[in-house]
């Protein structure tokens, strides 16, 4: 971060500080919510929320070397001559200034990705792609949220030329709050799929909710969305938003598109109209996963960085942990881990794939399904909908778990046989003991789900390596 000083923030963002007398050249250099990570220096956070309040931490920040802190308890209740105390209405709100203030300091330019799905892989592929010619800063794990993406920007080095920032969301507005904070000069959506239909209630709904990304685009901005989405441009049209738009996909007709894609065991082909004399390839399997590279590469094209250049560096993508990840169980089958997140697209696209992947040597194919949460009433309608996806002549066995698989366990009893199918509501000592039991080292294992069926610890138990 680069250093601010004390009285350019309070003056800026027409703060209230308690017991600060202006001293030329105080600065803080970090800016932290958690009073464990304060350090010489730093401005200390202290949000509310749920069963925890900052505020109670407030002696461990200045015993960590904090100088500063934000304060909305009554103005009494603040530590005495030990810090700088800058009285606000809300630490959230204020905070949330703070990093948008950082964000107009540094002036990199700013792309936000948002999606039902793919958000971390674009945003990890655009980041990637881009470092040839720029010096980037990306969302790091899941800090996607009100709390963790401010925070991204005001870890920004000094020297940052381009932020990548993820931002995710379960309700209305709060893509919006995100927008304005961060200020996009390009915005994505990667997908629109049924993720938070609980809460959004139809993919009309979501398409809005994830729209709101537009709401603090910079005048001058781009935005990025898939050509196969008649609701976004339905609801472009309906607002009658005037912006720079470019779609991506898999049709001629879209502005960037990919094509001749082939795919293997850990390795996916394809070339783009991009550049059509260079044949592309990502380290890791899924058409689907093409079109995240698809989003880095055009976003590298309209950055000016040689795609040339771009592609290479995709061709070093690692994947973040979890997410389509090839394992090796203790009896020796090859497991592809996609336990991490689920919607009804996410799990049709990764059964499409393990369908189509010739891997070398194997012998069964096998799916391992946890629920998908998040669906609210049409759970049951997304769930039984899945068994177009699961082609008993591709798949040798099935294992189901959670109850709202209980559905699709119902539908598959109809095409496959009996021996091919397993059911378990809840017992994860059940499902891992009948995986160990009934898989040899010529299977290859598919698991998926939402991250709260918690199969993250089947896929431990099976190959001994942590996966949370």
């Amino acid at each position: 971060m680069k250093a601010i000083q004390i009285n350019e923030i309070i003056k800026t963002l027409k703060l209230n500080p308690f017991n600060y007398q202006p001293v030329l050249g105080q600065e803080i250099t970090s800016v932290e919510f958690d009073s464990r990570k304060v350090k010489k220096a730093s401005l200390f956070v202290p949000l509310v929320g749920g069963t925890t309040d900052g505020h109670d931490y407030i002696q461990n920040a200045i015993d960590n070397g904090a100088i500063a802190c934000f304060w909305s308890r009554p103005i009494e209740e603040a530590p005495s001559e030990q810090l700088i105390v800058i009285k606000v209405e809300d630490t959230l709100a204020a905070f949330h200034q703070l990093a948008n203030y950082y964000r107009h300091l540094i002036q990199p330019i700013v792309i936000g990705i948002t999606g039902s799905n793919g958000k971390t892989t674009a945003k990890d592929m655009t980041a990637m792609s881009l470092t040839s010619k720029y010096s980037v800063h990306k969302t790091q794990g899941n800090y996607n949220n009100e709390i963790g993406m401010p925070y991204t920007l005001l870890q920004m080095p000094e020297d940052t030329q381009v932020c990548v920032l993820e931002m995710g969301m379960s309700d209305f507005g709060e893509i919006s709050r995100l927008s304005k904070i961060a200020e996009p000069d390009i915005a994505v959506v990667t997908i629109i799929g049924e993720s938070h239909l609980e809460f959004l209630g139809s993919r009309q709904g979501i398409t809005q909710a994830k729209l709101e990304i537009l709401d603090g685009l910079t005048s001058n901005g781009i935005f990025l969305y898939p050509g196969k989405e008649p609701l976004i441009e339905a609801e472009l049209q309906k607002k009658q938003v005037k912006i720079k738009s470019y779609c991506f996909g898999f049709e001629k007709s879209d502005d960037f598109y990919a094509y001749a894609i082939n795919q293997e065991y850990n390795k996916t082909f394809f070339r783009t109209n991009i550049d059509e004399n260079v044949l592309c390839s990502i380290p890791i399997i899924g058409a689907y996963n093409v079109t995240n590279a698809l989003i880095a590469l055009s976003i590298a094209k309209l950055l000016e960085v040689p795609t040339e250049q771009a592609i290479f560096q995709l061709s070093q993508f690692k994947l973040t942990a979890n997410r389509v990840q090839w394992l090796t169980t203790k009896n020796g089958a090859r497991l592809l881990n996609d336990a991490y997140n689920a919607s009804p697209t996410s799990m049709r696209a990764v059964l499409n794939t393990l369908a189509d992947v010739e891997v070398e040597g194997a012998g069964r194919k096998i799916a391992v399904l946890g629920d998908i949460r998040e669906l609210g009433a049409q759970s049951e309608e997304y769930h039984r909908s899945l068994k177009d996806s699961l082609d008993v002549s591709v798949l040798d066995k099935v294992y189901l778990f959670g109850d709202q698989m209980a559905y699709l366990y119902d539908e598959l009893q109809k095409t496959f046989a009996k021996e091919q199918l397993f059911y378990e509501k809840a017992d994860h000592q059940r499902l891992i003991d009948a995986l160990s039991i009934e898989t040899s080292n010529e299977d290859v294992i598919l698991v998926k789900s939402s991250f709260g069926v918690d199969l993250l610890s089947v896929v431990t138990a099976l190959t001994g390596i942590k996966t949370q």
